[in-house]
């Protein structure tokens, strides 16, 4: 006499398959095309997520612009050339300690998300991958050219490149507890700042 053995797994993936949704095609996404105040969403959405966004014409008043808001005698990195005068990158090394004491870092953005205020930053941005993390405050230049309408648009375009490594930021580093209560720069940077740079074509 022949015994059917059934087990309890096979009994529940015969009563899932038995139970599945009809097929659905996935639906025709409609990605906007429109490229016209993308800076202006971009900067809401950024704010909405704790993030700071401002407007500048060329370098120079962005090395204002962090004389007047963040370069008190705290250590400054930056990634971006015609900056270097802020700090020497001869100090950083392969050791992410190192950068324990980084009060600032000015990093470029390569492209900024309108819909969401994420900026994308390849490994060769960053100097090291932790700084962007573990400095008490970050900001992030763009172009004019930096600005995509969606999510979608910003990984076609990541898509044609191979990375190794690259990271979406948006905003400062944000936590909650169980109240909701909403803190920023708890394990993070504590603030973010996006500058664009109407003459930098970077």
């Amino acid at each position: 006499m022949k015994v059917n053995m059934v087990t309890s797994r096979e009994r529940i993936l015969k009563a899932v398959k038995a139970n599945q949704p009809n097929f659905v095609s996935f639906a025709d996404i409609n990605i906007p095309q429109s490229t016209e105040d993308l800076p202006n969403k971009f900067a809401l959405a950024l704010r909405n997520v704790g993030g700071n966004f401002v407007e500048l014409d060329h370098l120079q008043e962005v090395e204002n612009y962090i004389n007047e808001n963040f370069k008190q005698g705290g250590r400054v990195l930056s990634s971006i050339p015609e900056l270097l005068k802020f700090n020497g990158l001869d100090v950083i090394d392969t050791d992410p300690h190192s950068l324990a004491n980084v009060e600032l870092a000015v990093l470029r953005a390569d492209i900024a998300v309108a819909e969401n205020g994420a900026c994308w930053l390849p490994e060769v941005n960053t100097l090291q991958r932790v700084l962007p993390f573990i400095a008490q405050h970050l900001i992030l230049l763009v172009s004019i050219k930096a600005f995509v309408p969606t999510m979608h648009q910003a990984y076609e375009i990541i898509g044609r490149d191979a990375y190794g490594y690259g990271v979406f930021i948006a905003g400062p580093s944000k936590t909650a507890d169980i109240e909701q209560s909403l803190v920023l720069g708890a394990h993070g940077p504590r603030s973010m700042t996006v500058c664009l740079v109407n003459e930098w074509a970077t």
